[in-house]
């Protein structure tokens, strides 16, 4: 029997720093190194900051994923990276780096796009965690993070379509923008999760923006600009750690309804009866157990990636690469580039 192929796939298209060895379905190991802390003092991602930062952290974290895997590069079969969508200083270091590996070590190189990664990743699970791809069924994914926020028909392995995706600010983004608004610390998405905990969501009524609309597209500007202009209109707001609460749940609740609305309307109009979610902002405890709701309700399988597996990291990375390999999807040669604004299909 043929030993499963041993991949290592690097992950650098933001501000984590992540190396993982896949074995097949399997995931050996997954390091992440955060810059949270270091962009936090400017309020969001500096790219060049970003950049440095994996400069100095790749090789340790290539490192340690190796070691915690118990591989050596030597016994490589093949090697993976981000190609895009992402910051472009920040891509440029772990492609190629991941490049100059497969060249030295002679062995195929995958560029993967980072929200096609997200599709699968809610079919990672277990301890250790493995890909369930055995259970695949066609469902309606949401990706949602800080950058992107998106609707896909994903119709088998390697096929989907995108349905819609955000005209202007991301959920995430907005979250990030109305907690700096309400003066919270970056990131401001999980402050909101934890202080919405104690809050009313019904205290103040704010837009959902495209909610009734039948089309699958996102926007979050304009709930934005209505925290801004309310906070502006109500400034005694923000010295009350009651209404802060109040507030918080009201934004998130603003934001979950909308994603969950739209998700659950496209899954029903396709025909479907699954539904996935992925991307940074799916770690929010309101959004979680809102799509369990909705979903139980109308008797639809729900698939959430586990937590670890919803920020970026280099798992799902690795787990996508592997599933190409296994079935000769074409891969790119060792000369290509990054793809900054690698759009999905």
């Amino acid at each position: 029997m043929t030993a499963p192929r041993l991949l290592l796939a690097i992950e650098t298209s933001c501000d984590e720093t992540s190396a993982a060895v896949i074995s097949g379905a399997r995931i050996l190991s997954n390091p992440v190194s955060s810059q949270i802390q270091l962009h936090a003092e400017y309020g969001g991602v500096v790219p060049e900051l970003a950049a440095r930062e994996h400069l100095r952290n790749l090789m340790p974290v290539v490192q340690t994923a190796l070691r915690e895997a118990g591989v050596t590069a030597a016994q490589l079969d093949a090697v993976a990276a981000t190609q895009g969508p992402g910051l472009p200083l920040a891509l440029l270091v772990g492609f190629k780096s991941a490049q100059a590996l497969a060249f030295v070590l002679q062995k195929p190189f995958v560029g993967v796009n980072h929200h096609e990664a997200h599709l699968y990743s809610p079919w990672i699970a277990g301890s250790p965690p493995a890909a369930d791809f055995a259970a695949f069924e066609p469902n309606v994914s949401l990706i949602v993070s800080g950058g992107h926020t998106m609707l896909v028909h994903v119709a088998g392995e390697l096929q989907h379509r995108v349905l819609g995706a955000t005209l202007d600010d991301a959920a995430g983004e907005c979250f990030d923008k109305a907690g700096k608004l309400m003066g919270l610390p970056y990131p401001a998405g999980p402050e909101i999760d934890r202080l919405a905990q104690a809050g009313n969501p019904q205290a103040f009524d704010f837009p959902r923006p495209l909610m009734h609309d039948a089309n699958d597209d996102f926007s979050f500007s304009g709930l934005k600009t209505s925290v801004r202009y309310f906070l502006r209109d109500h400034p005694e707001l923000l010295g009350d750690a009651r209404h802060i609460c109040d507030l918080c749940a009201s934004v998130q609740a603003a934001i979950i309804e909308v994603l969950v609305t739209k998700t659950l309307r496209a899954t029903k109009r396709l025909g479907l009866r699954c539904v996935t979610a992925s991307g940074g902002v799916t770690c929010n405890r309101a959004l979680r157990q809102a799509l369990a709701q909705a979903c139980a309700a109308r008797g639809y399988k729900l698939r959430l990636a586990e937590r670890s597996l919803c920020t970026d990291n280099a798992a799902m990375i690795g787990i996508l690469a592997e599933r190409k390999l296994a079935r000769q999807a074409p891969l790119p040669v060792l000369d290509e580039d990054i793809r900054t604004a690698w759009a999905l299909a």
